[in-house]
């Protein structure tokens, strides 16, 4: 694992294959716990080709000077990360939440 955040990855290789290739990742918080937004594409041996994008959120916490991943979610299609964005922007659009705009919890 990594000790910074931005060195987190869920790149993947297996038998010399970039079986999980990252494209792009957002660090949303980091610190003592951090969370990242990815978004990937994973090797498919049927079509011997990388297959849609995919997205996950991950959760990791920092021990021992070294990120440990903790949870993830898995967006399982690009109709599901819509819908997610969609309620995002429904929900931020009138300024709800909390007060500071802060994640609770976070360092």
């Amino acid at each position: 694992m990594a000790s910074k955040a931005e060195d987190l990855t869920i790149d993947y290789e297996e038998d010399g294959v970039l079986v999980v290739k990252v494209l792009d990742k957002v660090v949303l918080s980091k610190g003592s716990w951090a969370t990242v937004l990815y978004r990937y594409q994973q090797w498919d041996k049927a079509k011997n080709g990388y297959g849609a994008d995919r997205y996950s959120i991950r959760r990791y916490r920092k021990m021992d000077d070294e990120y440990r991943q903790q949870a993830k979610f898995n967006i399982s299609s690009r109709d599901q990360a819509l819908k997610i964005i969609g309620a995002l922007q429904k929900w931020t659009a009138d300024g709800g939440g909390a007060a500071d705009g802060g994640d609770e919890g976070e360092d």
